[in-house]
């Protein structure tokens, strides 16, 4: 004879195990729980609304110029986030007077400074002033050596920066044996050399530590 079975049941709110939601019991069992689904919400969205803050990035390069002649030097080039870049120069050996002073296309010296190419040129415009709208983003000017053949100077320029599609690391800094004549000489070469002559020393930047 098959045993007779019964099931209790209760509502969702109530228990017959359980004292029902008027009770004074202190036990919570069974008690709807309410979420503010929308203040929750809320809050995650005014928290993703925040800016964000950026800690500034200062980016820092060196170039080291060695040449068949006595003419040496040492380039630094120092970028705070994506403003412009100082560039701070020291070259030894020159002759007293102006030298012409640029960042060459390629950081390759198998064949000297002659495989350096020509001027960083990004945009494709004529040599000029580093003042000029219209210059080789290389075209930096002139650096002035002194009675004892050293040429020290500070260069800031916007065109030549350490990241970003135009950045100049891995290519090639060189010192001219003659003056830039800043692309107004009239000479056939003032418009893309300066006429600055032979290449007494080059050197190929890369990136360093920030201090």
């Amino acid at each position: 004879m098959a045993a007779a079975l019964s099931f209790v049941t209760a509502s969702p709110t109530t228990s017959p195990f359980l004292p029902s939601p008027s009770s004074s019991s202190p036990l919570f069992f069974g008690k709807p729980i309410k979420l503010n689904l929308q203040k929750h919400f809320s809050s995650l969205s005014a928290a993703a609304a925040k800016p964000l803050t950026v800690v500034s990035a200062t980016k820092k390069a060196v170039a080291v110029l060695k040449g068949n002649s006595e003419t040496e030097g040492v380039v630094t080039l120092i970028q705070e986030d994506d403003g412009p870049t100082t560039v701070k120069v020291r070259v030894t050996g020159l002759t007293p007077g102006p030298h012409g002073f640029h960042l060459h296309q390629y950081g390759d010296t198998t064949n000297g400074c002659i495989s350096t190419g020509p001027h960083f040129n990004p945009k494709g415009l004529t040599h000029g002033a580093p003042e000029d709208e219209i210059r080789h983003a290389g075209d930096l000017g002139n650096i002035v050596a002194n009675a004892e053949g050293v040429a020290e100077a500070t260069i800031v320029d916007n065109q030549i920066p350490l990241s970003g599609p135009d950045a100049v690391v891995g290519r090639a800094f060189v010192v001219h044996e003659l003056e830039d004549d800043l692309g107004k000489g009239g000479h056939e070469l003032s418009l893309s050399t300066g006429n600055a002559g032979g290449r007494l020393a080059c050197g190929v930047v890369g990136l360093t530590p920030a201090e």
